[in-house]
């Protein structure tokens, strides 16, 4: 089997479809155990992305298949929890509103408004940001704006709530403020208000490490939440400001061979660092993204994204005999406090398990798949 794949827009390979219909394939019903979870949202979102690049119905069905799988027909969420105030809860709820747009059905406006309901008691910090979850009291994580705050946003275009923009947007501003290491320009994965967890710094609260796929799920964020923010919210600026800026730490510290990140992305000489997948699929999707919204201009972008896109397959993508494509070295969790061990150290996140099509990997690399062939068509 020839590892020399085509790069990303090559005529032999619609990595976009090719992907799309391995998920098909392979998973007809994403989650067959019931368990409402934000991985499977994000593939929801990849594959959905698929369906507005090609109109291919198929995909479209896919997503309401695997929807309708937990939203009932009063709009109850089989399997969801408002009580356990977890934002990585309300990820899904973004495949429910691309049904609402597509069908105006009302058992998605309803289950729209139960995960928006818990947004409205979420607990926050002194400074107004949302807590990660009830049982992770006082902290912020980067991972939570993809989850909830572009839903969030989405909801309040949706359904005239923009008396709530100014909040959608400090949900961003402060997390970039509380997280951010001046000296680097990157962001750290999480921040305790209280101090009090082991992996906490005690001067600035910050956890000890920037973590590649939180930092892709933060730029992915602010990449998306722009498209909903009025042109004129007076904060909407400082958010694009912030992501140039952080795509910008990034790009300083990308793998100067392949244009691409490792898990711990600033110590990419240290032992047992290794370009991970998901993080990577992620920081490119947020710049293929940007650039064509207009919120990168720069021609070094177009650049860095041609190269690290087409290398991301030679080092990320396999294609088994069945011709379903695989994507590989996707880091399959990492947290912080919770079970032993997650302390935020370099060992830490060395130590987690390296897996291949974990939805976390499958759906940035549809995301990005998608975005280069709306770059290529035009």
């Amino acid at each position: 089997m020839t590892t020399d794949w085509p790069a990303y827009g090559d005529a032999t390979t619609d990595w976009a479809r090719l992907g799309a219909d391995t998920v098909l394939a392979r998973e007809p019903l994403m989650n067959p155990h019931d368990k409402w979870e934000y991985e499977d949202g994000l593939m929801l979102d990849g594959v959905h992305a698929v369906h507005r690049l090609t109109g291919d119905p198929r995909y479209f069905e896919y997503v309401r298949h695997n929807i309708d799988h937990f939203v009932q027909p009063d709009g109850t969420i089989r399997a969801y929890r408002a009580d356990e105030l977890n934002l990585d809860h309300v990820n899904n709820g973004k495949a429910v509103l691309d049904l609402w747009d597509a069908t105006g059905d009302e058992r998605y406006r309803r289950a729209a408004d139960l995960l928006f309901a818990q947004l409205q008691r979420q607990p926050r910090l002194s400074t107004g940001t949302f807590w990660h979850k009830a049982i992770y009291p006082h902290q912020t994580w980067l991972d939570g704006l993809y989850m909830a705050s572009v839903f969030y946003a989405r909801y309040c275009a949706t359904f005239d709530r923009a008396d709530l923009f100014d909040d959608v947007a400090l949900q961003f501003t402060t997390a970039y403020d509380l997280t951010l290491d001046p000296a680097s320009g990157l962001c750290h994965h999480a921040y305790d208000e209280s101090r009090s967890m082991p992996w906490a710094d005690p001067v600035t609260g910050r956890s000890p490490h920037v973590w590649l796929r939180a930092l892709g799920w933060f730029v992915m964020a602010m990449t998306d939440v722009l498209e909903h923010l009025p042109a004129d919210l007076a904060a909407r600026a400082t958010i694009e400001g912030n992501l140039r800026a952080l795509l910008e730490a990034l790009r300083g510290v990308a793998d100067e061979r392949t244009g691409l990140w490792y898990q711990v992305p600033d110590q990419g000489d240290r032992p047992l660092n290794y370009l991970e997948s998901s993080g990577s699929f992620m920081v490119l999707a947020a710049v293929a993204k940007g650039l064509r919204l207009g919120y990168l201009d720069d021609d070094a972008w177009s650049q860095h994204l041609d190269r690290a896109a087409e290398s991301s397959a030679r080092e990320f993508l396999s294609v088994t005999a069945r011709g379903w494509v695989t994507v590989n070295k996707v880091c399959q969790v990492a947290g912080l406090g919770g079970p032993s061990g997650r302390d935020g150290s370099y060992a830490y996140y060395m130590s987690e398990p390296i897996v291949a099509d974990d939805h976390k990997g499958v759906g940035p690399f549809l995301l990005l798949a998608a975005e280069r062939g709306r770059a290529a068509s035009g």
